[in-house]
């Protein structure tokens, strides 16, 4: 490993420099290669006949001439099936098309093929389906009710899985001085990146492949996926994501419509390409963060946190989602619900609800946002009740620096961190004593708009492995990541790594690493990503994984690398491999240097001049990488803001916005912030925006932008991010996962200060989001309250 110290007078290149990002030439310049850029010879365009109502039995179903295909038609193509090991977990087959049954508004019923989208959708609307309408379940509270219609046969209730967690609960919240009950709950969203999920299929007749280039973050894992359902070898398929605009988790599963093309293109021989529009994503894609939690707080009079009990439901929609499973939201509420405070006693119990509504998927921040939601609240209402202030609540039971690494009472190790600093840090920059002042005068004045001020801590664990998977009992268990490194012929870098770039910049941190190692210039560096052919399998893009997992992988590799390289340039120095330094592109000895180029001539091109030893694997290798152990990096944040509530029309106004966050060592400080900063305005969306509600009968609501507000300039206010580093002992450089962080935290700091605006009216919020009107309908509840007391 080089020390990453460029050249005298040369910028900064290596972990830790703000690089500007590669990737964003050919973006700006409008030279991205999406799924919709691509056009083979011959394709046709595909279109789907989508269910119309949420819960039906499929009585007939009459196709038009023309290339139209049903379910039946699908032979030798199998359901998706995501089962996890988990005791009690019930199984459900999701099909390709349905034939039987549909289980949602927009499942798959008929695809249609025209060479065009507009004829395709022509052919679509001549199909005709015979439903039998069935009751609608909708309500995740009333799923599991006995009077409830089943989803899927052989069930006994509409319940995925169930889980129950209980350590020392009774005797550790005995003679509690405050006991607090609330009921949280967080809307359905709609996950909204910029390019929609879209797919091309072809057989390749010379390598006898289904290639698939799909808009996806795991192409190795849909690889095995696509394989599985169409009963084939995983060596004839192959998996290629171009470019690929946005994620969050909504790209990270196997799609039908993906599984649906490569049959099609495989029997057909010929090319098949399905584009999402908007309404389908809204239709089909509101999927991600409906929670629901009893939550009940217990501490004693100096405010120490004594234990939590909590009873929460997430609704999994119809179908277990391959590779997570129906149940990963739910079962890591349990896990992960007490986040990075100290307390004596946690009982949890979680439920996977099956609705009729379409599968929920992982988005930023998995679960985390939601938890973080109901655990902060609640340690709000128990300041209240204690009649303390928020902060000083948060201070007594975060987890101190001194005790790191700290196993908190779920078992779960964090590696590293200061919380109580990053705490105070947050509180001192949004300037609290001078915040409780203007409240005080906005008070005696019976001002109508209200200042509030909320904060929310948490931890995200990111690139957890092996031993924090595999007792899932999920299709896909992340192992060693690999990556694989060859030295050009000219002394550039090729970097191979399985996980795939929707907006990590992987390209240009990856290319730092390699810097950081062996003295490359990053410029000469391509790295080459995702590609089933080329690149080492992985589990993909999830999770806060790849700078830990695969900058691991790749650090790993090129040390490896180095260690080659130095073997031959000591030689070509007449000096001991072990004095030679790489750096900048030069192998320097202690009496002269040589150039990696002339060390790549010398293996390639002039074999005569190697050592008589060298290595004869040459100058490429691939290398794997897994923390020890993997349980995790935990980075961290506290977001603090300052708003006003307008009394009059229930108007929020985000002022002053603080993040103090700990990615430990920052690869690149440039793209921390654009993680932040655009988790930030997800989690905004969360708390004050967006909502994908459905009627009674299992109708999406929103179908349009129209109908779901994302926020925008204007809504998201100038963010102060405040930078910590302390360094993880597990990974390579010290480095964090970060993708999810921005993301979790606003929910639970805006509703707090929310709630701290309307406090001396005695009115608070409870789910998300927080609209104009759920506030005035708190004020008018509280107003209600006092009318009847008085």
């Amino acid at each position: 490993m080089t020390d990453g110290t460029p050249a005298s007078g040369a910028p900064a290149r290596g972990v830790g420099a703000r690089l500007t990002r590669f990737e964003d030439d050919r973006y700006l310049r409008g030279r991205g290669r999406f799924v919709g850029d691509i056009k083979l010879p011959g394709m046709l365009e595909m279109a789907f006949v989508r269910a119309p109502v949420a819960h039906a039995r499929v009585v007939a179903a009459r196709k038009p001439a023309g290339l139209a295909f049903l379910g039946g038609d699908l032979t030798g193509c199998s359901g998706i099936r995501a089962d996890s090991g988990l005791k009690g977990f019930r199984s459900s087959i999701q099909p390709i098309l349905a034939t039987d049954k549909v289980r949602h508004v927009g499942e798959l019923v008929a695809a249609c093929l025209a060479p065009t989208r507009a004829e395709a959708e022509d052919l679509a609307e001549l199909v005709e389906v015979d439903y039998e309408e069935l009751p609608a379940v909708v309500d995740m509270r009333r799923a599991a009710d006995p009077d409830m219609p089943l989803l899927h046969d052989g069930w006994e209730e509409n319940t995925f899985l169930e889980t129950s967690v209980d350590i020392g609960f009774d005797d550790a919240v005995k003679g509690a001085a405050a006991v607090v009950t609330r009921t949280y709950s967080t809307a359905r969203q709609c996950m909204s990146p910029m390019e929609g999920r879209g797919c091309i299929a072809h057989y390749d007749e010379m390598s006898g492949q289904i290639v698939l280039t799909t808009s996806t973050q795991m192409p190795h894992i849909v690889r095995t996926g696509i394989a599985e359902c169409l009963g084939i070898d995983q060596a004839r398929v192959r998996v290629i994501p171009p470019d690929v605009g946005g994620g969050f988790g909504y790209k990270g599963v196997l799609l039908a419509e993906e599984v649906c093309a490569a049959w099609l293109a495989m029997t057909l021989r010929r090319p098949v390409r399905w584009l999402e529009d908007r309404r389908e994503q809204f239709s089909v894609g509101a999927n991600c963060r409906e929670h629901h939690y009893e939550i009940t707080g217990y501490a004693a009079a100096d405010g120490t946190l004594l234990g939590v009990d909590c009873d929460a439901i997430v609704d999994s929609g119809a179908y277990s989602i391959y590779p997570f499973s129906a149940c990963l939201e739910a079962a890591q509420v349990a896990s992960i619900l007490p986040g990075p405070y100290r307390m004596k006693g946690y009982r949890c119990h979680t439920k996977s609800a099956a609705t009729n509504k379409p599968p929920i998927l992982p988005f930023r921040g998995v679960a985390r946002t939601g938890v973080c939601y109901a655990m902060e609240l609640i340690i709000d209402a128990l300041a209240e009740e204690l009649g303390m202030e928020p902060s000083a609540v948060r201070a007594k039971n975060l987890v101190p620096p001194e005790e790191m690494p700290f196993t908190n009472i779920t078992n779960k190790y964090f590696d590293s961190g200061d919380y109580p600093e990053a705490l105070r840090r947050a509180v001192a920059a949004i300037d609290l004593p001078a915040i409780r002042e203007t409240q005080a005068a906005e008070r005696a004045a019976g001002a109508p708009t209200r200042t509030g001020v909320g904060v929310s801590i948490f931890c995200e664990q990111g690139a957890h492995g092996t031993s924090v998977y595999h007792g899932w009992g999920i299709p896909m268990v992340p192992g060693y990541e690999q990556a694989m490194v060859r030295l050009t012929p000219d002394g550039g870098l090729e970097v191979r790594v399985g996980v795939q770039s929707h907006g990590q910049s992987l390209e240009t941190t990856l290319a730092q690493i390699v810097f950081e190692e062996i003295g490359i210039d990053p410029a000469l560096v391509k790295v080459v990503h995702g590609d089933t052919a080329l690149t080492p399998y992985s589990t993909g893009t999830w999770g806060s994984r790849c700078a830990v997992m695969a900058g691991g992988a790749v650090g790993a590799a090129c040390e490896k690398l180095g260690e080659r390289i130095r073997a031959i340039a000591g030689h070509l120095l007449q000096a001991e491999p072990d004095t030679v330094t790489l750096a900048d592109g030069y192998a320097r000895g202690p009496s002269g240097e040589v150039s990696l180029a002339e060390v790549a001539r010398t293996w390639y091109l002039a074999p005569q001049n190697l050592p008589a030893d060298v290595d004869r694997g040459g100058l490429e290798l691939t290398e794997g990488y897994r923390p020890a152990p993997d349980t995790g990096t935990f980075s961290y944040a506290c977001h603090a803001v300052r708003l006003t509530v307008d009394l009059d029309t229930g108007a929020i106004a985000l002022g002053d916005y603080v993040i103090v966050e700990d990615a430990g060592r920052m690869i690149n400080p440039m793209v921390v912030d654009g993680q932040v900063l655009g988790g930030a305005a997800q989690g905004i969306g969360t708390a004050l925006y967006e909502e994908m509600p459905f009627d009674a009968d299992g109708q999406p609501m929103a179908a349009t932008f129209a109908d779901y507000h994302l926020p925008g300039a204007v809504e998201v206010p100038a963010i102060r991010i405040d930078h910590m580093e302390t360094l993880s002992p597990l990974s390579r450089f010290g480095q964090k996962g970060i993708g999810e962080s921005g993301a979790i935290g606003p929910p639970a700091a805006i509703a707090n200060a929310v709630n701290d605006a309307l406090r001396p009216f005695g009115a608070r919020t409870a789910s998300l989001p927080i609209t104009p009107d759920k506030v005035l309908d708190a004020l008018g509840h509280a107003a209600a309250r006092k009318d009847v007391a008085a």
